[in-house]
């Protein structure tokens, strides 16, 4: 029986990979502060502690400090002890393992020109600590040897963050988003975890992981909204307009440490400017992303009205 270490097995994707993995049989090893959905908790702080994966046989990285702190701010710091230290700590641990490191999409250069972003395209010049301290821990785990998967923008059953965010942002019936609709890849959660329980067998370097074609922005948030019961009109507003709101919002935050500004740079970069994963070289390795948003809205749509109401 395979072992399977799956890091942040409490959090959003690990949790699946966890899940899916026991469900094939694996022997499960829930790495982290909170014991996953399954298997055997090791607890380990990825800030401070080195991980025991002596009974590893693969290594599923998830476990990641997230969030759009203010630049220079004891969060984007903590990130930053997780993101990388902590990754220099679990491949010290890992001792030769195959490692699957969940990297985002986040890496990749800013601004226009990712119509098409292969794995070639530059790791650079990043707009948030996130994208930053991703960028630092997976140039760790390529120089060792990892396999490296890049999604983008990952929803799903249990998402804490990218739907709870978007229906935040309604006001009075209307959602601001810059500039016009764009094309965006997304990534659903099963599609991520096909990836990285697949990944151990694939060859050392950088994955693009997303569903099977990009979507159409303003079509594709309304349609999350409507699946979770949120009724907003779509209005736009430039993109420059945006970045000084944006700017606005990051000197508020400052006032107030430990909170995030409410709209960030990079979140106005993300929006208004298409970004387009190609995922061809992993499905050279046979790798398909099966799942898609219309699947994931069906099943939101399910569910009745009192309880996606829930959170609003």
């Amino acid at each position: 029986m395979t072992t399977i270490a799956v890091t942040g097995a409490s959090g959003f994707c690990g949790s699946h990979v966890a899940a899916t993995a026991a469900a094939r049989g694996a022997e499960v090893l829930c790495v982290g502060r909170r014991p996953g959905p399954v298997g055997r908790h090791l607890p380990w702080d990825a800030a401070r502690e080195v991980p025991d994966l002596a009974d590893a046989d693969l290594v599923v990285h998830c476990a990641a400090a997230v969030g759009d702190p203010v630049p220079g701010s004891h969060a984007e710091a903590a990130m930053a002890a997780v993101n990388v230290d902590g990754t220099a700590r679990l491949l010290g641990a890992a001792a030769g393992r195959p490692v699957v490191w969940v990297s985002s999409a986040s890496v990749y250069a800013p601004g226009p020109g990712r119509s098409r972003i292969t794995e070639d395209h530059p790791v650079r010049g990043q707009l948030n600590a996130y994208g930053r301290t991703k960028a630092a821990g997976e140039a760790l785990a390529l120089a060792a040897g990892a396999v490296v998967l890049r999604p983008r923008a990952v929803y799903g059953p249990g998402d804490p963050h990218l739907v709870p965010r978007l229906v935040s942002r309604v006001r009075g019936g209307l959602l601001l988003l810059p500039g016009p609709s764009v094309r965006l890849s997304l990534t659903a959660v099963e599609n991520l975890t096909e990836a990285c329980l697949a990944a151990g067998d694939w060859p050392p370097g950088a994955y693009n992981i997303a569903d099977p074609v990009p979507y159409d922005r303003d079509q594709a948030v309304g349609a999350v909204l409507r699946a979770h019961g949120v009724r907003a009109r779509i209005h736009h507003i430039p993109p420059k307009v945006a970045r000084t709101a944006a700017d606005t919002a990051r000197l508020l935050a400052r006032l107030r440490p430990g909170t995030e500004p409410f709209l960030t740079r990079y979140a106005v970069d993300q929006l208004a400017n298409s970004v387009v994963l190609d995922v061809s070289k992993a499905e050279s390795q046979g790798w398909t992303g099966g799942r898609s948003l219309a699947d994931h809205t069906a099943a939101a749509l399910s569910v009745p009205e009192r309880v996606r109401g829930a959170g609003r």
